[in-house]
């Protein structure tokens, strides 16, 4: 599903510099893994790079396997291919944003049917259903400004699978809930994604919550370098 050699992303220079090097990651169809580490290690960087919204710097192998054909990333980036890259990110991916990313002149069921929408996807009872099982049905006349933060963070993740994702990723979806309503996020998010057979990745600091959760850990950490820069790199799985 996803196999990585040698990527490279970096920005700014000197002691400005940030780069992000993965050596190499591979992941089956259907894993959920939890990316984990302290802030500024590079987690959001690799997100981004998987959501096809970061053009790596430099890639040995950068392929995604969706719908059983293998897309070379690293090249359609190299070849300025930006409407396949665009077309692959709507069909195939799902993104839930660290802040949610609600559109907030929509209401509950617009946000989640938008994705289908935009596809050309009929509805086929598909927004209810997502409501229910992650338990904002009773929202779905509201507005994002008269909803919790867990219920914010709740229709985030019912948009982010509306259109059956087969590669669901999730910024710190759990970051500004108290615990309880993290644990349950986390568990109904990961619920749906292992329903619909869809390979996730999960940037979390709280590696215990991940854990508790069943994800395989993949650890990320980062070292000041000698020109004052910053290095962040993928460690390996636990």
């Amino acid at each position: 599903m996803i196999r990585l050699q040698q990527v490279l992303k970096q920005r700014g220079q000197g002691a400005q510099r940030y780069s992000l090097a993965i050596e190499q990651l591979q992941l089956e169809a259907g894993a959920q893994v939890a990316l984990v580490g302290p802030s500024g290690c590079g987690k959001s960087t690799l997100l981004d790079l998987l959501a096809l919204v970061l053009a790596p710097d430099a890639a040995e192998t950068f392929d995604l396997e969706l719908s059983g054909t293998v897309s070379d990333i690293a090249g359609l980036w190299r070849q300025g291919r930006q409407n396949l890259l665009a077309q692959l990110r709507s069909q195939y991916l799902g993104y839930v944003l660290q802040a949610g990313g609600l559109l907030g002149f929509l209401d509950v069921r617009g946000n989640i049917a938008l994705p289908r929408q935009l596809l050309g996807m009929a509805d086929g009872g598909q927004v209810l259903r997502l409501a229910q099982a992650l338990d904002v049905q009773e929202q779905l006349d509201k507005y994002p400004a008269q909803l919790s933060i867990g219920q914010r963070q709740r229709v985030s993740c019912a948009r982010a699978l509306a259109h059956g994702p087969q590669l669901l990723l999730a910024d710190e979806p759990t970051a500004a809930l108290d615990p309880l309503n993290a644990e349950r996020v986390m568990q109904l998010l990961l619920a749906q994604a292992e329903e619909t057979g869809a390979t996730c990745v999960v940037a979390t600091h709280d590696e215990a919550l991940a854990q508790r959760a069943g994800l395989t850990i993949l650890r990320m950490s980062c070292r000041r370098d000698a020109d004052g820069g910053v290095s962040a790199h993928l460690e390996q799985a636990a």
